[in-house]
């Protein structure tokens, strides 16, 4: 077929050879887009979700806001300026992993794994079901399909993501940037009009909110503003994945991605306060149980908190609202992107350190490693079908993840800077400043964690704390497979030589296949050949023996007994007796296949060499060789042998390899395709 019209390169574009690896690297511009758009979106959602843990109390507990947002701020500061010290010292693209793995061992690195893949597919979950709430913000009449919207966006955003690195970052790069933008000018719009005394008021100012939790008492009054801190602590979501992402980088990898962790904090600071400031301006409040709340239902779906500030700030109905409507959906849609970007790099790391499959070290043919976005894929959707898109249920499983790895990271670094002090590969500046923010980080992420922790498990966070021991589980039991693995097909010295080199051809009639099978045993020179014909039918046997003879065959026919019609059993049987005799002697056993090019023609072969195959492989010290003989209808299809079409070149379709003239006829290549002992 055709590859330009290939459904696959249609989707995903023209395959990329590895040496176009450094042209998918990412400038700085197209990085911030890749790499940021989670925390940049995640001021869409996390002021939302603090405005609206603290109405629970009442109206009078938005006046906590201030000094809730101000602790956000400097946690998300602090973790900022430690990533930054990690791409400094571990740019490999391990990021809090690696970091704890070189310093803390292989159970909190594994923790930490189990913390992030959480994390990332919560990332898509959320981010999507965030975005679909923005759009039915601004289209109502779209919420009976909310759960549809989410799952469309998802498959969407993968496909984007196949095609490759380079060219998802420049399809992302805009909807992000007009995000940023659209809200500086909404800030800026907000400060024109405070100056100028020109009235801020949100579509919610005149609720009268009722206080639905239980604050009789100090207690239930600090449980309340430790969750609230909780909530609006989803602001620092995904802050880590430019520390995952540096190998994604361009050169000087290490400066470009500092660069881009300071841009990345400057703006996501920027744009926290200033919605924070204008939501306490304006008056908005977002109700968690609006019935209880106001005692009444609310005409129609509640409006999110940043489409409130729009509707304040620009006017209900004006082309800028709905221009910032478009930009949040499509950053928070895009937000995903992150966990597109960071879950594949941090797999195939996990991968190359044999703690995951090896299929997740595998690029695909854009130069992504596709088997971790196919992965992250799946596991986001099933959130979106379990939780029925609903932000509000998806985030608190939220953070709980993310200040695990940070909390671990922050401890592995002070350990570095400890360990590099001692040995001398760093300075005693670099370490003194290095421990004062990794020793900050590490007390403030700590206790985050004790608190969302404290606050979220009775809402839902319970189910990631029985998800990661589940993953560290498996990660941990599948570290041990591979080293199992290697520990068995490790060099010891007994690999080479062995007492003798034995083949054979298994036959069961005259033909064109089976002579071209002997043919090439014959041609490789074996110490000693013999044909074996599998007596499942004593007349069949009889008739086959008198065949051989009066063809005039020199080579020794071995007939064996088969009472119960079984073809593997007794030959295995045969070969093991043999081995068992002549101690390490090498067995090939040469078989013909039929290749044919039809899909209905397997219907009328029985397939009987596949299946003595599949149980061959477990003969030790016996090698398969698989002699094809490709029927005249494979030919006319198969496209490793026509000649290449005209503009083929042109279009980036591989020339075909041509069969040699000098071949004996159609059937003059053969396949060796399972080895002994092959473990991979």
């Amino acid at each position: 077929m055709n590859e330009s019209l290939d459904p696959k390169r249609l989707l995903l574009g023209k395959r990329l050879s590895t040496k176009k690896l450094e042209g998918e690297l990412l400038p700085k511009t197209i990085a911030l887009p890749i790499f940021s758009s989670d925390p940049l979106s995640s001021v869409a959602y996390g002021p939302q979700e603090m405005l609206m843990i603290l109405a629970l109390g009442g109206f009078s507990f938005l006046s906590f806001t201030p000094a809730i947002a101000s602790v956000v701020v400097l946690l998300l500061s602090i973790v900022v300026l430690s990533y930054r010290k990690v791409i400094a010292a571990y740019p490999s693209g391990g990021g809090d992993y690696e970091v704890a793995k070189k310093n803390l061992g292989e159970k909190p690195a594994i923790v930490v794994a189990s913390a992030l893949l959480i994390d990332y597919v919560l990332t898509v979950a959320v981010s999507i079901a965030a975005g679909t709430d923005n759009i039915i913000s601004a289209y109502p009449t779209l919420d009976p399909f909310r759960v549809e919207i989410a799952i469309g966006f998802i498959v969407v955003l993968c496909a984007v993501n196949l095609r490759g690195v380079r060219e998802s970052g420049i399809a992302f790069a805009l909807p992000t940037y007009l995000f940023i933008g659209t809200v500086f000018l909404m800030i800026s719009t907000g400060l024109f009009k405070l100056i100028t005394n020109q009235p801020i008021v949100a579509p919610s100012a005149g609720y009268e909110v009722v206080a639905v939790e239980n604050v009789s008492n100090s207690m239930l009054v600090l449980f309340l503003l430790l969750r609230a801190f909780a909530s609006g602590s989803a602001a620092l979501t995904g802050v880590e994945a430019i520390a995952n992402g540096v190998p994604a980088f361009r050169e000087p990898k290490i400066k470009n991605a500092k660069a881009t962790m300071a841009w990345m904090g400057g703006i996501a600071i920027s744009m926290f306060i200033g919605i924070i400031s204008f939501g306490l301006i304006s008056k908005v409040h977002y109700l968690e149980d609006p019935l209880a709340q106001l005692g009444h239902e609310l005409d129609g779906p509640q409006q999110s908190v940043i489409a409130q500030l729009g509707v304040a700030i620009f006017g209900d109905g004006s082309i800028l609202f709905y221009i910032l409507q478009f930009a949040t959906a499509a950053v928070l849609l895009l937000a995903a992107n992150t966990a597109f970007n960071g879950f594949p790099l941090l797999s195939s790391v996990l991968a190359k350190d044999k703690y995951a499959p090896k299929a997740l070290l595998t690029r695909g043919d854009r130069l992504v490693y596709s088997n971790g976005m196919l992965s992250l894929t799946l596991a986001a959707l099933a959130l979106e079908l379990i939780y029925q898109a609903d932000v509000s249920a998806l985030i608190q499983l939220y953070v709980l993840g993310v200040f695990t790895s940070f909390t671990i990271g922050q401890i592995g670094m002070l350990v570095h800077w400890k360990r590099g002090r001692q040995d001398g590969t760093v300075t005693k500046r670099e370490a003194l400043s290095g421990t004062l923010i990794n020793g900050i980080g590490a007390t403030m992420t700590a206790t985050v964690l004790v608190i969302v922790t404290f606050t979220k498990f009775t809402h839902g966070a319970w189910l990631v704390f029985l998800l990661m021991p589940i993953l560290f589980w498996v990660m941990y039991n599948t570290g041990r497979y591979y080293k199992a693995i290697d520990e068995e097909i490790k060099l010891d010295g007994t690999q080479f030589g062995s007492d003798g080199d034995y083949a054979v051809v298994l036959m069961d009639k005259l033909n064109k296949p089976q002579l071209k099978a002997l043919d090439y045993a014959i041609s490789v020179n074996h110490n000693k050949l013999d044909v074996i014909h599998i007596a499942a039918d004593p007349h069949r046997a009889e008739a086959f023996k008198k065949e051989w003879k009066d063809y005039g065959m020199k080579i020794p026919l071995k007939i064996i007994e088969s009472p119960y019609r079984e073809f593997s059993t007794p030959l295995i049987e045969y070969l093991e007796n043999h081995r068992a005799r002549h101690g390490r002697e090498r067995i090939a056993v040469y078989m013909p296949k039929y290749i044919v090019g039809h899909w209905w023609e397997h219907i009328f072969h029985n397939h009987r060499a596949n299946r003595i195959m599949r149980r061959l492989m477990y003969v030790p010290g016996t090698m398969l060789v698989t002699v094809p003989w490709r029927m005249r209808s494979a030919e006319k299809f198969n496209p490793f042998l026509r000649a290449p079409l005209p503009g083929d070149s042109r279009r980036g379709v591989p020339n075909r390899p041509q069969p040699r003239k000098h071949h004996r006829g159609r059937n003059a290549v053969f396949v060796i395709e399972a080895k002994d002992d092959d473990v991979e």
